[in-house]
């Protein structure tokens, strides 16, 4: 287990750090804080399954299948790009800012045509348990992702924990959103990620003395 990071956090569209160029097919985890009235214009993608997920306040989502959508907290987005999608993203609101995570995961099936999920969810269903939201095949309140991968979250109260089986040759990012962890027995932080090879069991404790959330990335 290595700790490591791909999380840019910014105000901009755009990333690129040579350091950080991707871990198997997870390529960037965007922490952006858009101001009230503002966001990112439309930009195209291609090859890319963007998986969209708001901490406070509302993304509104324009593309071009047609969509136009607010997204909120307790929701996952997806927008595979396929082969070739346009879309943009703004603040949802004129007053307050929206602070949310954009995780790229490269397909594994280029040339198809670009696809939309939204789904939403209770907030019981991640407390103290590993909430599917992404997968490669279909899982009820997960939206399905081209690419063999998964996302998961949990919000962990004081000392509680969750684990995860890694199967042979599979490996695991794990991202602490908020609060104080430790998986298998290594501390982790707010913003902080680890990149995990070579486990079979992952154990992630609740360290802090408040609620804390993490995502789960389980890739071949």
């Amino acid at each position: 287990m290595a700790g490591s990071s791909l999380t840019t956090r910014s105000h901009l569209a755009s990333y690129k750090d040579a350091a950080h160029s991707g871990f198997r097919a997870l390529r960037v985890i965007n922490d952006d804080t858009v101001a009230a009235g503002r966001g990112f214009g439309a930009h195209a993608h291609r090859g890319m399954e963007i998986l969209s997920y708001v901490l406070e306040g509302k993304l509104a989502h324009k593309d071009s299948m047609g969509h136009v959508e607010v997204l909120g907290p307790n929701e996952i987005q997806k927008m595979s790009a396929g082969n070739g999608a346009i879309h943009s993203e703004f603040n949802g609101s004129e007053t307050e800012p929206v602070h949310f995570l954009q995780i790229w995961i490269e397909s594994d099936r280029k040339g198809k045509a670009p696809a939309y999920e939204q789904i939403a969810f209770q907030p019981e269903e991640k407390l103290n348990r590993l909430k599917q939201l992404a997968s490669s095949t279909p899982v009820p309140g997960a939206v399905q992702i081209q690419q063999d991968a998964t996302m998961a979250v949990a919000e962990l109260t004081p000392n509680s924990s969750v684990t995860h089986a890694l199967a042979t040759g599979r490996a695991a990012w794990l991202h602490v959103v908020f609060g104080e962890v430790t998986v298998n027995l290594q501390p982790l932080n707010d913003g902080d990620s680890a990149a995990i090879e070579n486990e079979g069991n992952l154990e992630i404790v609740d360290t802090g003395t408040h609620n804390s959330e993490v995502l789960l990335f389980d890739l071949a």
